[in-house]
């Protein structure tokens, strides 16, 4: 294969960079939910407003959200590619692997969509408040709702990104069925859809209840991941026929 002079090189290429954006932004996720978040609950308002006016967290959302745009990008760039192997649409829908990296890109287009319109304008907002108040002047009085709205985000998309990396390797290593009926491709999407749809409108309506608790503790956001992948494999299981 030549690297720089076949389509097979180039492939090479994007999945590269695709690993290497991707790494970077989950890692990153990570940090803020298993680190930065829980050390921030314990510490003094002035260290959290000096990690926040100095720039470190200003830092790290900017590896976060790039992280995410590279990983976007590159992974829908080698699925059309995918796509286009299988014959278009029809031939990759056909297939356990293509349903499998559909459903691990959805999951991974939801979490990309949370960090561009939900954490990063929300903590735009939080960095200018610190900053105004290092320097003497008032919190913006929307920073706290904003932040809290951030931090429900962030920890969705660590729940999330236990299913999506779940099927993204399910895709070569996992066969979730050996034929699909049409009957199960939309029962599929329609509730595996509203399933979905359920998960992102808990992190952006409310500020109080039951799954509004699950995501205030890491356990609770994993084991709520682990459960998820636990029901959306389930729902291959019963709706297309098995291998």
């Amino acid at each position: 294969m030549a690297l720089f002079t076949s389509a097979d090189g180039w492939l090479f290429f994007m999945r590269w960079f695709h690993f290497l954006a991707g790494i970077t932004w989950i890692g990153i996720l990570y940090y803020f939910n298993f680190v930065q978040t829980p050390f921030f609950a314990t510490a003094e308002p002035p260290v959290r407003s000096g990690m926040i006016a100095g720039s470190l967290v200003g830092r790290a959302l900017w590896w976060f959200r790039w992280g995410a745009m590279f990983t976007f990008l590159t992974g829908w760039i080698i699925i059309g590619h995918k796509m286009s192997a299988f014959g278009g649409l029809r031939g990759f829908f056909n297939t356990s692997y293509g349903w499998a990296i559909f459903t691990g890109s959805t999951l991974g287009s939801i979490m990309w969509a949370n960090v561009w319109f939900v954490i990063w304008p929300a903590q735009k907002v939080v960095i200018e408040s610190a900053t105004r108040v290092s320097k003497g002047g008032q919190a913006i009085p929307e920073a706290a709702a904003r932040g809290q709205r951030a931090g429900f985000a962030s920890r969705t998309n660590t729940l999330l990104s236990i299913p999506m990396l779940f099927f993204m390797g399910a895709a070569s290593h996992l066969t979730l069925f050996a034929a699909g009926t049409r009957g199960g491709k939309i029962g599929m999407l329609v509730i595996g859809g509203l399933i979905l749809l359920l998960v992102e409108l808990n992190s952006l309506l409310g500020t109080a209840g039951p799954t509004k608790k699950m995501l205030s503790t890491v356990k609770g956001t994993l084991w709520a991941g682990f459960v998820l992948t636990a029901i959306l494999w389930g729902l291959y299981v019963v709706l297309f026929p098995q291998a």
